[in-house]
């Protein structure tokens, strides 16, 4: 089974996706793969510029992500724009991922932080969402990323309320540190291992 993974900024995903990985189960970081194919996908390169101006990658091939920010998350249309081009190739290579691993195992996870902004939580046969606290997400996504405040308002803005992406999913993960994040996972994991066994 595609199994989808997705959360809000600074909710926790990596960390539940770890979990499921130390169960064996192979995980997409699709945000991760998507910035790999920035680099290496000649005509996503290529549809990046034409939208963003040459500006967009150094010299030396690598994107100039700092420019890339600053005209995409002050302006939704453009964010629009560039998600239109990158989803499909991270798509095409989900895939591939997906049909090198699905004989080992009995699900394999997609991680993406806008899985259900864009639509594509559908293509999954189940979606989990992890959540946490506005405040605690703030937080951890200032420490992490060395921003202000001002600038992950800017990132939330972005992004779906969590209660939006809660009414599609078929599991939750707290991620609040109220209940075990091991217990969680580990139920989940439970619960699709006996599905795809149906």
């Amino acid at each position: 089974m595609k199994i989808g993974i997705t959360g809000g900024i600074g909710a926790g995903k990596t960390t539940v996706c770890s979990l499921f990985e130390s169960l064996g189960i192979p995980v997409y970081y699709a945000d991760d793969r998507a910035k790999k194919l920035m680099i290496t996908d000649k005509d996503l390169k290529e549809s990046i510029k034409k939208l963003l101006s040459k500006d967009a990658y150094f010299k030396n091939g690598r994107p100039n992500r700092i420019y890339i920010a600053s005209k995409v998350f002050s302006d939704i249309g453009l964010l629009e724009r560039l998600n239109s081009l990158v989803h499909p190739a991270v798509h095409k290579d989900f895939d591939r991922f997906y049909m090198d691993k699905k004989d080992e195992v009995p699900y394999v996870l997609n991680e993406a932080a806008l899985l259900v902004e864009n639509g594509s939580f559908s293509r999954f046969a189940k979606l989990i969402v992890v959540t946490c606290p506005e405040e605690i997400r703030m937080e951890r996504v200032m420490k992490r990323d060395g921003i202000s405040r001002e600038k992950v308002l800017e990132r939330l803005r972005n992004q779906l309320p969590e209660a939006e992406k809660v009414k599609h999913a078929h599991f939750v993960i707290d991620n609040s540190g109220q209940l075990s994040l091991i217990r969680q996972v580990w139920d989940i994991h439970q619960s699709l291992v006996s599905l795809q066994k149906e």
